[in-house]
């Protein structure tokens, strides 16, 4: 298993991958761990995040120069994220013990209520386009509620893997209660099958979704699942052409464009279809293309040379039935998995733009004639994670937001993000459970009721 550089293509670092004998030894390990974990107090539990949360903070530079590394992402985007990461751990050691405290529901015995008790040994099976943060926003709430975790992350990424496993370590969580399994994907469906393991969570496609869902359902395994995503910005008649612009591209770009929530179908109506056209363009083109650990770099290279190439493709075929290219659309030349920020309009039905994924700086623009037509193109997507809304008159944004459009996250006027605050998720083909919030917390425990008769 290898760490490829995407800017230079040296080979970072080689992994020898664990024998099935040692992984069971590992999920063995983590279940043993927890059986004393569940007992230990929220103060407890507490005090061991806040300290995580302190290592994330103050290593936030050299983990954003590992991610930068290994899969390309631009320092100044990989500071934020280890900085969120800090964030939800911060969050849930403050608040877990709130969001699990027993419910008491009236009957017409002695004593009823609710409680929520942690499964046990939950696996992990992680991408790398944010390879720390789609890691903590699982990880920090299962172990408050007295889970253990089991982390199989993306081979190119097992660097960060390793760092993540040393901030729980150093700060003081029991050995074994999270673990990182240094296996390929082939190797998950043996992992589900242990009886050790209680439930599953995926980041990833929606064809990896497929398969660990029907795996875990053949053992009758819980599992939340967050897919891919096909974002929808609508840009209706009476929005703010300039600061929707900005907000787009912003979107568009972050991550280099690999982000399941990132701007990726940009619907106008056509009143703006023109003058949306040239901001667009020219915001893309204003861009930096270059070396992630440069400051003023924006736009990385991708993860790998295959993603590049995948992508390239789908923008071709995408031109090949029609599309117009108005930025971009040509692999650069040099080293490097680069791809240059792209503009695509004249989008139809028939196009990869149109129905695929762009996992990558390509932003695809579909004029409508009004706003029925730009509500009807946003649902005509097999995804459904994030959408926006651009519009001044708010009440209509926060209806279309609410009723309309057909999504797990809806945004009026703002794009579309993550907060340890608020619920994350999708529906359709985007997955579906939640992480974040209270809702994220309760995925994996056991929602049991106690009922206690007095005895006369």
């Amino acid at each position: 298993m290898k760490s490829i550089n995407p800017t230079t293509g040296e080979i970072i670092k080689e992994y020898g991958e664990m024998t099935p004998e040692a992984v069971n030894s590992i999920v063995k390990e983590a279940h043993e761990a927890f059986l004393g974990w569940r007992k230990t107090t929220f103060a407890k539990r507490a005090g061991s995040m806040q300290k995580a949360a302190r290592i994330l903070d103050s290593r936030a530079e050299s983990y954003a120069r590992l991610m930068a590394e290994e899969m390309g992402k631009p320092v100044t985007e990989g500071r934020a994220e280890a900085k969120k990461c800090a964030w939800a751990c911060d969050y849930y050691s403050k608040n877990a013990e709130v969001f699990l405290r027993p419910e008491t529901v009236q009957t017409d015995l002695s004593k009823s209520f609710i409680t929520f008790q942690p499964l046990g040994v939950i696996l992990a099976v992680m991408p790398w386009n944010f390879p720390f943060w789609q890691v903590l926003r699982f990880a920090a709430p299962s172990l408050m509620a007295g889970n253990v975790v089991v982390l199989k992350h993306a081979s190119n990424v097992t660097g960060c893997a390793m760092a993540i496993e040393d901030v729980f370590r150093e700060a003081d969580f029991p050995v074994n209660i999270f673990r990182t399994l240094v296996v390929g994907s082939d190797k998950v469906s043996a992992v589900i099958e242990n009886p050790l393991v209680k439930a599953v969570t995926l980041t990833g496609s929606t064809d990896a979704g497929r398969y660990v869902a029907q795996k875990a359902g053949q053992m009758l395994k819980k599992t939340v699942l967050e897919l891919g995503g096909s974002d929808p910005y609508l840009i209706l008649e009476d929005a703010d052409l300039e600061a929707a612009v900005r907000i787009c591209v912003q979107s568009r770009l972050t991550n280099s464009g690999q982000s399941c929530i990132a701007a990726k179908r940009f619907i106008v109506v056509s009143r703006h279809r023109k003058r949306f056209e040239e901001l667009f363009v020219e915001e893309m083109r204003a861009a930096r293309l270059g070396d992630p650990m440069k400051e003023d770099t924006t736009v990385g290279p991708m993860a790998r040379h295959d993603l590049r190439d995948g992508l390239h493709q789908q923008v071709v075929e995408s031109i090949r039935k029609g599309a117009k290219c108005l930025l971009g659309g040509k692999i650069p030349e040099g080293k490097g998995a680069f791809y240059p920020p792209t503009v695509l309009t004249d989008i139809k039905k028939n196009m990869p733009a149109y129905y695929k994924e762009l996992f990558g700086p390509v932003g695809a623009i579909i004029p409508v004639k009004d706003e029925e037509e730009a509500i009807r193109v946003a649902n005509d997507s097999s995804f459904g994670l994030g959408a926006a809304i651009f519009t001044k008159d708010l009440g209509k944004g926060e209806r279309i937001a609410t009723t309309e459009v057909e999504a797990g996250c809806s945004f009026v006027n703002a794009a579309v993000k993550s907060d340890p605050r608020l619920p994350f998720g999708g529906t359709k083909e985007s997955g579906y459970g939640r992480e974040l919030s209270h809702y994220g917390i309760k995925e994996f425990v056991n929602v049991k009721t106690v009922v206690v008769r007095a005895t006369t």
